[in-house]
C-alpha cells in the first residue's frame, strides 16, 4: 500500500455518494462550507443503478400496456407481448449503463471533492479511505461527517440459499434476460414490483408471502387489488407460506424452492425480497462508541444522539427508507450542519421548522408502481389507532369517479382519508388505482399543512377528473 500525505480538511465530509450524500453535499456547498464525498461503488448509488430507476424503466411499459387495453379504440392495438430488448435497453439507458461520468459531472459542478474508496471513521471527525488501489488517505472534517451509505438486502438464513446464487433486488433490475420461470419471497413493494415487471415480460412468476396479504404496511384494500391484477396477469399469488431451504446445482441451473409444509416449487430463478439492513458494518462505527452494523439512532436534524458532529441521513436511520425522504432528510441535515457552524447554538428543531425531519414522522409519502398504483402519505388507520388518535376512516370506490370512467374501461380503485375527529384535519390519506401516484402531492399538502377539512371543502377539484374523488371523500365525510 501506498500511503498519501495528509490529512486533507474539509468543512464536512460525506460518506455515501447516493442521492442523499449528493444532496448533504449540495445543501453544505450551497451554504459555504467545504465538503468531500467518499463512495466505494458508483457516484448516484442504489437508487439511479439497482433501485428506483431501473425499476420503474422495467415497470412503466408493462402499466402503460395494462391501461391501453381497457381504453376503447386503443385497446386492440396493444394486445401483443412486449418488446423485451426495447424495455431492457431502455432501462439501461435509465441507469446510463451503469456508469456514472454524469453523476460525477454533477459533483464537480457544485464544487464537492470526490474520494474514490471505501470510507471508515478512524475516531471524532476523522475518515480513512482505502482507495481502489490500496493507497490510503486520511480526511478530517472541521464541522462534521455525514454517513449517508444506504442500506442492502438482506437475505435469510436458510439451508442451501448462499450456494444458490439467489436475485435480490439489485439481480432482479439488472438482469439481461427473462428468466422462463422467477419465484419471488416476500410480499412487499420490492418483491409486488418486480413480480409485476417480470410477469409482464413472459416470466411465469410465483409470488409467496409469508404473511397474510400483500403490502402490509399499507392499508389492506392495497395489497388485495394488487394481488388481484397480478393473478388477472397470470401470476401465482400465495399467502400463508414459508420458505425453508433453497436447493441448486451449481449457479445457473434450475432452483428449488423448499416450503414449510414440504413442497417443492421449481424455477429458474429465485428473487428474495425480505428486508434490508444498513450499510454500516465496515465504517468504524467502534471507533466513536456505535456499534457497526447497526441502525444510527438520530435527532430531527439528523444527528446522532450522543454527537455533535455525527449525522446519520438517509436509510441508515431507519426513520424512512426511501428515497426522496433520505433526499428530505439530507436537505435538512445540510441546513442543520450550516447552521452549526455558523455558530448557532440552540438549534430550533420544532415541527415543520427547517431543521426538523419532520415529515419523517407524519407525512411519509410512498408510490407503489404496481398494476393498480398505491399511493400513500401519513398514517394508515391502524397506525393512526395504535398512535391513540379519535379517528375516522372515510372511504371511496374510485371507480364511482367520472374522470376513473373516462380513463378506462372497468376501472378498479379505491381512496381512503384518515380524519382527526377531534382537529378535523387529515392524518392521512391512501389511493389505489391506475394513475393515482400523480394525485398524491395533493394529499401531501392536505397532511403536511394541517389543511380544515372545512377549507378543504373550498378546494374544488376540475371536472372530469380523477382528483374529483376529493370531493366524494369530503361529502361522504359529511353524510
Amino acid at each position: 500500500m501506498t500511503d498519501v500525505t495528509g490529512p486533507l480538511e474539509y468543512d464536512v465530509v460525506v460518506l455515501g455518494a447516493g442521492p442523499v450524500g449528493e444532496n448533504v453535499a449540495d445543501r453544505v456547498r450551497a451554504a459555504g462550507l467545504s465538503a468531500a464525498v467518499v463512495e466505494s461503488e458508483l457516484i448516484g448509488g442504489e437508487c439511479s443503478y439497482w433501485a428506483c430507476m431501473p425499476s420503474k424503466a422495467l415497470l412503466r411499459p408493462a402499466i402503460a400496456r395494462a391501461e391501453a387495453r381497457r381504453v376503447p379504440g386503443l385497446s386492440g392495438a396493444v394486445q401483443g407481448p412486449l418488446d423485451t430488448k426495447a424495455v431492457l435497453g431502455n432501462r439501461d439507458a435509465f441507469t446510463s449503463h451503469w456508469k456514472d461520468d454524469g453523476q460525477v459531472a454533477w459533483l464537480d459542478g457544485i464544487g464537492a471533492a470526490i474520494h474514490r474508496g471505501h470510507g471508515r471513521l478512524e475516531g471524532p471527525r476523522r475518515v480513512g479511505v482505502t482507495g481502489p488501489d490500496g493507497e490510503q488517505l486520511l480526511l478530517t472534517a472541521r464541522h462534521a461527517v455525514a454517513v449517508c451509505t444506504g442500506s442492502r438486502a438482506v437475505l435469510p438464513g436458510l439451508p442451501g440459499l448462499a450456494d444458490a446464487a439467489p436475485w435480490t433486488s439489485r439481480e432482479a433490475t439488472s438482469a439481461q434476460r427473462v428468466p422462463g420461470r422467477l419465484v419471488v419471497v416476500g410480499g412487499g413493494v420490492v418483491g409486488v414490483e418486480m413480480a409485476t415487471a417480470w410477469r409482464a415480460l413472459g416470466a411465469e412468476v410465483t409470488l409467496l408471502v409469508r404473511g397474510e396479504g400483500l403490502l402490509p404496511r399499507m392499508e389492506p384494500f392495497a395489497g388485495e387489488l394488487v394481488a388481484r391484477s397480478l393473478t388477472e396477469a397470470g401470476a401465482t399469488v400465495r399467502t400463508g407460506v414459508s420458505v425453508t431451504a433453497v436447493e441448486r446445482d451449481g449457479s445457473t441451473g434450475p432452483v428449488t424452492v423448499v416450503l414449510g409444509d414440504g413442497e417443492r416449487v421449481e424455477a429458474d430463478e429465485v428473487l428474495f425480497a425480505t428486508g434490508r439492513a444498513p450499510r454500516t458494518d465496515d465504517l468504524g462505527l467502534e471507533t466513536v462508541g456505535l456499534e457497526p452494523g447497526s441502525w444510527l439512532t438520530v435527532d430531527d436534524s439528523c444527528r446522532v444522539e450522543g454527537s455533535d458532529w455525527l449525522y446519520a441521513v438517509g436509510d441508515v436511520n431507519h426513520r424512512a427508507l426511501l428515497t426522496h425522504q433520505g433526499k428530505y432528510q439530507a436537505r435538512v441535515a445540510g441546513a442543520s450542519i450550516a447552521a452549526r457552524a455558523r455558530g448557532v447554538k440552540a438549534l430550533g428543531t420544532a415541527p415543520w421548522t427547517a431543521h426538523a425531519a419532520t415529515a419523517d414522522h407524519r407525512a411519509v409519502t410512498q408510490v407503489v408502481f404496481t398494476e393498480p398504483e398505491i399511493a400513500a402519505v401519513g398514517l394508515t388507520l391502524a397506525e393512526a389507532e395504535a398512535a391513540g388518535h379519535r379517528v375516522r376512516a372515510v372511504d371511496y370506490d374510485l371507480s364511482g369517479v367520472a374522470g376513473a370512467a373516462l380513463y378506462a374501461d372497468g376501472y378498479r380503485g379505491h381512496a381512503r382519508m384518515i380524519v382527526d375527529l377531534d382537529a378535523e384535519t387529515l392524518l392521512g390519506v391512501t389511493f389505489a388505482g391506475p394513475a393515482v401516484g400523480e394525485m398524491l402531492h395533493s394529499a401531501t399538502v392536505a397532511v403536511v399543512g394541517e389543511v380544515p377539512i372545512d377549507r378543504l371543502w373550498h378546494a374544488v377539484p376540475a371536472y372530469p377528473t380523477i382528483s374529483e374523488v376529493w370531493l366524494r371523500l369530503l361529502e361522504t365525510y359529511r353524510g
